[in-house]
């Protein structure tokens, strides 16, 4: 079939071709009569992939691609939206009159309209709903006498959902729902629905998760036969895979993860040489002995694509007899991994390195403080009496988690002089009680602890990734592409401000660029902002079957090896690695081609999932911030203003949560929107409001339901 298209396609495509009907493409084009119907179902398809259209006369055209795009429409809450079109990182600008009954993650038909923009958006207009983007939606559901209504907790969606009283089932006033849609909204009317489960009261613990779960559609329990096919894998490992192996098990190995991980997939070992070079051993578990191709715990991870850490909940990749079992690189057990083993010498460039399947067995399971008090007491610094007490069994280590630091301290001053960009945009730590109700939320706090394990896995991705781009292998890289000219561009209109600037030309722009600007901001009031914006500035990472080079860690080459548990990439390249290794690197090209296909698809597929995965994260924690601050009403911060916009500020207090001030949470005045400086500017005192800008602020609003915190100045 896909080849009578192209017939069709080249032939409405010929310059002298002129708008006809069906009977006469088919005449000229010697279609046999009992082909016809054939015929008609092809211009039928092709008509809804949007490649051709057809007039009210029943005469067939290609449609014009420069005026009319396909894309994936995005909502705002005031009504507007983007399209962000196929094949393009291009978002078209489409007003509240010109959404036309789409909803927010619709698949639609865009009408350019000519010379028209929006800021630096072209505008167009939706002529057709191609495909809906949800036919389930999780909300609110509001009684009345004989009918209901169901609020969607995704505010972006566009409409409210009717439900009639035959449809409502067992829901109650203020419950949390499942509505499946049954009617689109249309000329007016509102969506909609039929309740198809009832989740629990707004208030009822867990709910605020599980309602997550079922906005996204979530694979949250892993079918029969997958656990099954867990339970089944082996749990010891046998003399024959042992000698088969590099065995590893006299090194003196540690895992270094937060006190709460229960999925250990990395363990390092540094040694010191004679010469004066560090060996730097890091093991990463062999997941793809025991997850095979094709296999059912496959097919699930492929459809997981990545584990997913909720506030109080994990939805893992692999079921936990393998992740928190057999896969997991637990002390004083035997464990089969893969090793990548490094020589570096003082100036911190791998002057050697070798991968080989292993079996290690780690010595102790080291946590991130117990690391950083090692380090404290080897520099002879004060710890109390209970640090000390923390530490007395591992003091047998102290020389080595010493060379850890050196080593680690090398690495990192190379990258950074190589312009990687060191950002500090802090991570949340967010306290729950016995009942998953926020009690704290607070800036999670890093040592040189966690710097070690960065800067080992960072160098550890890179070798891998060089080793196998070389090798021309099939295989998914960590792709981040340099930013777009446009977006330095406006990064350069707020860094003025500030009296810097990031230097480029359009064939050359560096990440050292970017680091010159980090490094002088360090220390300063603005730079958590400055950060963040340059976040924003930034592409975003994801994966690919070709290497494109790693613009945030100034990298060639990178990929992710180091997390086959939780991350279906790094174990894909596991499963890479392992057949050149047991095929002495002599791989034939059917198969190279086979895993190549596979490489495309599974990239883009991990890529799509890390993108829900880290929705569902964000979204989870704004909703247990916004809880934490519900009994913070009325109660005084200082914060610093993180961004402008057209309908207020937004201001970040140092516990990290974030608030919206609207225009009449400002004062008693008029304020002006200065978009070209990201300013607020006071009509009549003429107050300037500007980013990084200290504010001292009043709580107003909480809503977890909204996700939304609002603060007025103080």
């Amino acid at each position: 079939m896909q080849e009578q298209k192209e017939k069709i396609l080249n032939f409405i495509s010929e310059k002298s071709y002129v708008p006809m009907k069906a009977k006469q493409i088919a005449e000229i084009m010697s279609v046999p009569k009992n082909e016809y119907s054939h015929f008609m179902q092809i211009l039928k398809e092709l008509t809804l992939e949007y490649k051709i259209t057809v007039n009210k006369k029943g005469k067939y055209s290609l449609v014009d691609t420069k005026k009319y795009k396909k894309g994936k429409l995005r909502v705002n809450e005031r009504g507007f939206g983007f399209v962000k079109l196929e094949d393009s990182d291009e978002e078209i600008y489409i007003s509240g009159k010109n959404i036309n009954n789409s909803l927010n993650e619709d698949e639609v038909l865009v009408e350019i309209i000519e010379n028209s923009k929006k800021d630096s958006h072209r505008e167009g207009k939706i002529i057709k709903i191609i495909a809906r983007g949800k036919d389930t939606i999780v909300g609110v559901f509001e009684s009345s006498r004989n009918f209901g209504f169901v609020i969607p907790d995704d505010k972006k969606f566009g409409s409210d959902i009717f439900i009639s009283k035959k449809n409502i089932g067992k829901a109650k006033n203020k419950q949390k729902v499942v509505v499946k849609i049954t009617k689109y909204p249309e000329n007016g009317k509102k969506a909609e629905g039929i309740i198809t489960e009832v989740l629990g009261n707004i208030d009822m613990a867990g709910v605020d998760m599980l309602s997550l779960i079922k906005e996204y559609d979530l694979p949250y329990e892993f079918p029969e036969n997958v656990i099954k096919e867990a339970q089944n894998t082996e749990k010891q490992i046998s003399n024959k895979e042992i000698k088969n192996r590099l065995d590893l098990r006299k090194k003196v190995i540690f895992t270094i993860d937060g006190e709460d991980a229960k999925d250990l997939d990395d363990a390092v070992c540094v040694e010191k040489t004679e010469s004066g070079t560090y060996n730097l051993i890091v093991s990463i578990a062999d997941v793809s002995h025991y997850v095979k191709e094709n296999s059912e715990l496959d097919k699930e991870a492929i459809i997981r694509g990545t584990s997913i850490y909720m506030m109080d909940r994990v939805i893992p990749m692999l079921p936990k007899e393998l992740s928190n079992g057999i896969c997991s690189l637990n002390a004083k057990e035997d464990r089969l991994a893969i090793s990548v083993i490094m020589e570096i010498n003082k100036s911190g460039k791998v002057i050697s390195s070798d991968i080989k399947k292993s079996v290690i067995n780690v010595k102790e399971r080291m946590s991130y403080t117990n690391v950083f008090k090692i380090l404290k007491y080897a520099k002879n610094e004060t710890l109390e009496k209970e640090e000390l007490e923390s530490i007395q069994k591992y003091m047998p280590y102290i020389e080595k988690f010493s060379l850890m630091e050196d080593l680690a301290q090398i690495l990192k001053e190379k990258r950074n002089k190589d312009g990687a960009l060191n950002l500090d945009v802090p991570e949340s730590k967010i306290t729950l009680d016995e009942n998953g109700i926020a009690i704290d939320v607070k800036k999670y706090e890093t040592t040189f602890a966690n710097e070690i394990i960065e800067q080992f896995m960072l160098i550890a991705n890179e070798v891998v990734a060089e080793k196998f781009f070389w090798l021309e292998a099939p295989f998914i890289y960590r792709v981040h592409e340099e930013p777009a000219t446009d977006k330095i561009d406006e990064l350069n209109k707020f860094l003025f401000n500030l009296g810097y600037k990031v230097k480029y030309n359009k064939d050359n722009i560096h990440p050292k660029s970017f680091a010159e600007i980090l490094e002088k901001i360090k220390g300063t009031p603005e730079e958590r902002i400055v950060s963040n914006l340059v976040l924003r500035t930034l592409k975003v990472a994801r994966y690919e079957s070709s290497n494109k080079g790693h613009f945030g860690i100034a990298s060639k080459y990178y990929c992710h090896f180091t997390s086959p548990i939780r991350r279906y990439p790094d174990l894909y390249i596991h499963r890479i690695i392992s057949m050149y290794l047991q095929n002495n690197y002599n791989i034939n090209e059917d198969t190279i081609n086979k895993y190549s296909e596979q490489s495309v698809k599974y990239a883009e597929r991990s890529s799509d999932r890390e993108k829900i995965a880290q929705k569902v994260e964000r979204d989870s924690e704004d909703i247990k911030k916004a809880e934490y601050m519900q009994n913070k009403i009325g109660e005084e911060y200082d914060g610093i203003i993180s961004s402008i916009t057209s309908f207020g500020m937004f201001a970040q207090l140092e516990n990290t949560v974030e608030g919206l001030i609207r225009f009449e949470n400002l004062g008693n005045e008029y304020f002006i929107y200065d978009q070209e400086r990201k300013l607020l500017i006071g009509e009549q005192s003429n107050t300037i409001y500007k980013i990084g800008q200290k504010v001292r602020i009043k709580v107003i609003e909480a809503n977890k339901e909204l996700r939304r915190i609002s603060f007025e100045i103080v």
